[in-house]
């Protein structure tokens, strides 16, 4: 699922546009793999039939509870960078989403740990001026690449003249 172009305005280009680092789905494969195992397992040492059609009905259940909910989570979830500002938009039913103009931003950092390091991924925080103050994404992508670009896309929107 891409991003919505229509939300851009006028001359406002993307130049990133992100989901969430794959990290994040670790937890929901191996969920799916143990469910997937179990399930099985028990179809194939229970002679009852009735109890088949439960562990199969139980593991679908949970394949549609945990994993899917995490991978759709992750489908939805959009950092999006352009020459004007950050977008951030996640959710299907209930969307939620915040815009932040690159001229509000004071200051861009990021952190990973020894393992995001080995991934290629980290948290980017932003500090902005107005209510909200610090925007922290976890699970960024290529972290340091990312911050990198939005320090320079802050810096080419401090030369640009107000509209």
């Amino acid at each position: 699922m891409g991003f919505p172009e229509s939300l851009l305005v006028t001359e406002e280009q993307v130049v990133l546009s992100l989901h969430p680092h794959w990290k994040r789905l670790v937890g929901a494969v191996l969920f799916t793999l143990l469910v997937v195992a179990a399930a099985i397992a028990g179809l194939v040492y229970t002679p009852w039939r009735i109890v088949q059609y439960v562990i199969l009905g139980v593991a679908v259940v949970l394949l549609i509870v945990y994993p899917l909910r995490r991978l759709i989570g992750w489908a939805t979830t959009h950092y999006v960078f352009t020459t004007h500002r950050i977008l951030l938009r996640s959710g299907v039913i209930s969307r939620s989403g915040r815009d932040i103009p690159l001229d509000r931003i004071n200051d861009v950092s990021f952190q990973h740990n020894i393992f995001e390091r080995m991934l290629g991924c980290g948290t980017l925080v932003i500090e902005s001026a107005g209510e909200h103050g610090q925007i922290v994404l976890k699970d960024v992508p290529h972290v340091e690449r990312t911050h990198g670009t939005l320090y320079q896309l802050v810096e080419q929107d401090d030369g640009r003249p107000d509209a």
